[in-house]
């Protein structure tokens, strides 16, 4: 079971968060500040951190920074009162990985723990095996025989993406998502572009297949 620490002040909302994550099937710990934060995960594992901006005695982004400098990379959603564009640019410069406005509409924060946990699953194995084909997470490689082919970023992690998880049907939007970020202003288009760019790549490959599925979005089939 994933562990998800809420980093909140507000008391009432912090047992809004946690009663849903719960109902969701996550473990929940839960911090008042910063400083409380760091007490909890000197002893504790934790998959995910929900974390507001504003709270008293170590805000959100002074711990968010100081994990990222002890090389801690957990998933981080940080939410804030207020949807200003320097509130979200701050954020990003110390590293949180996502961000949601309250009123936290408890559904797509659902959906976003979902996606960051995901994501930080798949950024974690770093290589996948197929056969003789290594697919690596650091390098954006795809090696078979000897032979390494470089992709693009946005290439890559949807390939990794679809190979994580065969025969598993991802919707456009679910790619969208999750490769390009929810808040992303591209067209699901995009996706069915990379999708046919790697199919013309791995033309060749037997060990793997990407596959449309009909008015749902594509899953991919490996045949070892």
């Amino acid at each position: 079971m994933f562990k998800i620490l809420v980093v909140e002040d507000d008391k009432n909302l912090q047992k809004l968060m946690t009663a849903v994550l719960n109902q969701n099937g996550y473990s929940v710990l839960s911090a008042m500040d910063g400083l409380q934060a760091l007490e909890v995960l000197d002893v504790l594992h934790v998959d995910l951190i929900i974390c507001d901006i504003m709270m008293p005695n170590m805000d959100g982004y002074t711990l968010t920074d100081t994990l990222r400098k002890l090389n801690n990379n957990l998933p981080i959603l940080m939410v804030t009162a207020k949807e200003d564009i320097n509130d979200k640019r701050t954020g990003f410069l110390v590293g949180t990985d996502d961000y949601m406005v309250k009123p936290v509409d408890m559904d797509e924060m659902v959906l976003r723990v979902a996606s960051l946990l995901r994501r930080s699953r798949i950024a974690n194995e770093h290589r996948l095996t197929i056969g003789e084909v290594q697919l690596d997470y650091d390098t954006l490689t795809v090696s078979r025989s000897g032979k390494s082919i470089l992709l693009p970023k946005k290439e890559f992690y949807l390939l990794f993406k679809l190979l994580s998880y065969p025969k598993q049907i991802f919707t456009r939007q679910q790619l969208m998502g999750e490769i390009w970020g929810m808040d992303s202003e591209a067209e699901e288009r995009t996706v069915d572009v990379h999708i046919k760019r790697l199919r013309e790549k791995f033309a060749d490959f037997t060990e793997f297949k990407i596959v449309t599925v009909r008015g749902l979005g594509y899953k991919a089939e490996r045949s070892l």
